[in-house]
């Protein structure tokens, strides 16, 4: 299959329908990409929230509780405890990284929190997850994932809060899905890439590359920092924007010829910026194996998701005989490449 030729579309006996078709087409890609414009703040918001307890004795808990920031201030999020639990040491703050770290202890008598209800405060209107980790003064532990959907679950300790692989699955799938920098960088990807053969082989590369970054910062090989990571993961989208503005002048750049190797290279880079998300989480060393597996399968179940509803996208817009002027064409690669930038600037002025 010719990804080109489905995106042509029908073209008319005379040559003005292959020019209306096509602009109508680009334009429909411009207005996709202005869809996720309409969420620049959540581009890559989806980082977890963590809330960690240590019993150190009957009912008296040490609290550790950590928001996001890598997009801008914190949401406006916290946990809530039963009300006989009343703060034993106040709390301090410190930034981090891409995050607000606080501190403190709570003392929640003598029955501690087995049987009683957890939940995070604001938590339905964002699109993060939180993952709550209790570790009991016997050793038995606890951990639950809270959503949007999900705000509060009741604690147990006889082992039925627990992330299985289908928790670490939907967090692959929600945080590739939610990560719309990521995506759009697949789109760009699809915007390129000429035939289905090429797309498998450069989805794949974009694939492989990933897999073996989040690895090795899963399991402690390799550190970077995530808020420089997410500026040059913009910055990798605006580089594949700039190739299809050159496209639209007859030229072709590295990657129209070799697109796999870009898709390579830029995807040891989006890998550590998945890495964010499993490595913020806590993950016991003998869990980390199954939830690196499954955390990676969900995202490349979200990817792979993305990639059809896009290509039965174009096909259904074979059937529109839309006229729109040749001006539409470069519209996506000037959407794409705005998007980019704003996120760019918006991650550097984080850093300093």
């Amino acid at each position: 299959m010719d990804i080109h030729k489905l995106m042509r579309g029908i073209r008319g006996k005379r040559g003005e329908g292959k020019t209306s078709t096509e602009g109508t087409l680009w334009c429909a890609f411009g207005l996709l990409v202005v869809c996720f414009a309409a969420i620049p703040a959540h581009a890559h918001t989806s980082l977890p929230g963590y809330l960690a307890l240590h019993e150190t004795n009957g009912g008296s808990f040490d609290l550790v509780w950590k928001v996001p920031t890598a997009e801008g201030p914190p949401p406006a999020i916290f946990p809530v405890f039963q009300p006989s639990c009343t703060i034993s040491r106040p709390l301090t703050t410190e930034q981090t990284a891409g995050a607000i770290l606080e501190r403190g202890s709570i003392q929640c008598g003598p029955a501690g929190l087995n049987g009683t209800a957890i939940s995070i405060s604001g938590l339905n209107v964002t699109i993060l997850d939180v993952l709550v980790r209790i570790t009991f003064a016997d050793g038995s532990s606890v951990q639950h994932m809270l959503k949007p959907l999900e705000t509060s679950f009741i604690v147990h300790k006889d082992g039925k809060n627990r992330i299985d692989a289908w928790g670490y699955f939907t967090l692959g799938v929600g945080h590739i899905l939610y990560g719309i920098d990521h995506l759009l960088f697949v789109l760009g990807l699809l915007l390129i890439v000429r035939t289905s053969g090429l797309l498998l082989k450069t989805i794949t590369a974009f694939t492989v590359a990933h897999t073996i970054t989040l690895g090795l910062s899963v399991f402690g090989v390799v550190h970077v920092a995530t808020t420089p990571v997410e500026a040059v993961i913009a910055l990798s989208i605006v580089f594949l924007a700039a190739e299809l503005a050159q496209h639209q002048r007859g030229k072709d750049g590295l990657t129209y010829r070799q697109p796999w190797i870009v898709a390579f290279a830029f995807g040891l880079l989006h890998g550590f910026g998945f890495a964010g998300t499993l490595s913020s989480l806590g993950i016991p060393s003998g869990d980390i194996p199954q939830a690196l597996l499954f955390f990676n399968l969900g995202v490349e179940a979200g990817q792979l998701a993305f990639v059809g509803v896009f290509l039965g996208f174009l096909h259904s817009l074979r059937t529109l005989e839309i006229r729109w002027s040749v001006w539409t064409r470069p519209v996506p690669a000037y959407a794409i490449g705005s998007l980019a930038s704003f996120w760019f600037i918006q991650r550097c002025a984080i850093i300093f």
